[in-house]
């Protein structure tokens, strides 16, 4: 039997957010660079799916994940 991954919430202020920018704000990631390199390398999943636009928006509810940690976008 397998661990469900845990899920931490992160609020954000507001009701949108790049990508980009939360991955640095949920502390997934601490540099731009960071960002730019794991996106392209498609380390990063966006409701269980890899997505490499920094730019995108994030919704309120839409989960990041990232090397098994995974954040979900809150008010």
């Amino acid at each position: 039997m397998t661990n469900p991954t845990q899920i931490t919430d992160v609020p954000i202020g507001g009701d949108s957010i790049r990508l980009g920018q939360f991955l640095k704000f949920a502390g997934l990631l601490d540099s731009g660079g960071d960002v730019k390199a794991a996106i392209a390398d498609g380390a990063v999943r966006v409701n269980g799916e890899i997505d490499r636009r920094r730019g995108r928006q994030l919704q309120l509810d839409d989960v990041v994940s990232l090397e098994g940690r995974s954040v979900r976008v809150r008010p």
